[in-house]
């Protein structure tokens, strides 16, 4: 049983990272965000235009076109590894997000 079950995580985002790659190099849209969520919970997001607000939303819903954007870490949603699911099993899955 994944730990997500166990611990009764709706949510959980390990490590979340987002970089683009540009003409001029990397950037570093989000660093490191970890994020656990559980059922019933609510979690809201602030912060100062450009934080990478949007972008760790955007990425949590894995609509970060790649190229040029690479996302890393884990986003678990009900057990399953959003990064690592099909097309069409993440079009099923997203009106749940």
């Amino acid at each position: 049983m994944s730990d997500d079950l166990l611990d009764n995580n709706l949510l959980r985002i390990k490590n979340l990272n987002v970089q683009y790659r540009t003409t001029e190099g990397v950037f570093r849209a989000v660093r490191d965000v970890s994020i656990s969520l559980r059922s019933g919970e609510t979690l809201g997001i602030v912060g100062e235009s450009g934080s990478g607000k949007s972008v760790s939303a955007l990425s949590i819903m894995n609509l970060i076109p790649n190229p040029p954007g690479e996302i890393s870490g884990e986003i678990f949603f009900n057990g399953q590894d959003l990064l690592k699911l099909s097309a069409p099993d993440l079009s099923r899955t997203r009106p749940q997000l």
